[in-house]
């Protein structure tokens, strides 16, 4: 493990090394290190690029690391990740990728995320993707999650990429069960002519079963986002979604929540607000002795953190 790869797993992941525990590390397109325990097991597929986690029925207090890391330029990673939690499991998955490319042409990972969580199982899933590199080619990510939850079980999602990825088109499939609840928070930040466009379309199925999506979001120079979701309520649920976007210079957001209720007990609500740093907040700041452009990094740091 180079200076770079510790770089890019510590802005990805929080890792220093090798971890402990259930972990399995991909670097251009190959396994760079894998474990497994007792309590996760992580098992390569035979079909397709890619890994199951299995994390075993009452697991508690454990954590599995998945991270990626891209380090050379003109080349595409396609992976397929399941992930199988067991009945009453409680277990954070830290997952990520890292793209550095100094070439001239792009560097793509398209990551394929399947969550099965059994009944009463509870995942806290950390996914974040970092760009680095000087070079002319693109920093790609395209990830698909789809997620399965049984009764009373819930998935919080915490999605971050701040800055220098080049293109991302995130789509997101969830069915919720019976009690069951899918919660995402995710943080957003694009800068020159970036793009990134995230898609949601979560199904509440199940009997009080519950979903809360929030994107924040900053779009700065000339760089462009989208947001859409649709929330479909077929039972007796709750859902909530809420797009808060800041723009700066010239960039550009485009906002779609729409609710679908298909129950007559479905509760369904779609927040989306848009617009410029408050000229008050910035004098404020300035007033303290900050330049502009220091009062407008402290504003969005406190909005994205």
């Amino acid at each position: 493990m180079d200076e770079l790869d510790k770089k890019l797993l510590e802005q990805i992941a929080d890792l220093h090394g090798i971890p402990e525990g259930s972990f399995n590390i991909r670097k251009n397109g190959e396994s760079m290190a894998r474990n497994s325990t007792s309590d996760i097991e992580i098992v390569p597929k035979t079909d397709k690029s890619g890994i199951d986690i299995i994390v075993h029925e009452n697991v508690k207090n454990k954590s599995v690391h998945i991270p990626v890391l891209i380090t050379v330029g003109d080349f595409k990673d396609v992976v397929y990740n399941d992930f199988y939690v067991g009945k009453n499991a409680d277990v954070t998955i830290v997952a990520g990728c890292g793209i550095h490319n100094g070439g001239a042409c792009d560097s793509v990972h398209d990551g394929i995320h399947t969550f099965h969580l059994e009944e009463g199982a509870r995942v806290r899933y950390i996914e974040r993707h970092v760009g680095t590199g000087d070079g002319a080619g693109g920093k790609v990510f395209n990830p698909i999650t789809k997620v399965f939850l049984k009764r009373d079980a819930q998935l919080v999602m915490e999605t971050t990429q701040l800055g220098g990825v080049t293109d991302t088109v995130r789509k997101t499939y969830a069915s919720v069960g019976q009690g069951a609840k899918f919660l995402v928070k995710e943080k957003l930040l694009t800068d020159q002519s970036e793009r990134a466009i995230s898609e949601f379309r979560v199904k509440l199925l199940g009997c009080d079963s519950h979903t809360d999506l929030v994107s924040r979001s900053v779009a700065r120079g000339g760089s462009f986002q989208r947001f859409k979701s649709l929330l479909i309520g077929k039972n007796r649920c709750f859902g909530h979604v809420e797009c808060d976007g800041i723009l700066t210079d010239n960039a550009r957001i485009v906002s779609t929540p729409a609710i679908d209720a298909a129950h007559n007990e479905a509760s369904l609500v779609h927040e989306a607000a848009i617009g410029k740093i408050a000229g008050e907040q910035l004098l404020k700041l300035m007033t303290l002795g900050l330049s502009e452009k220091e009062a407008e990094d402290t504003i969005i740091e406190g909005f994205l953190g």
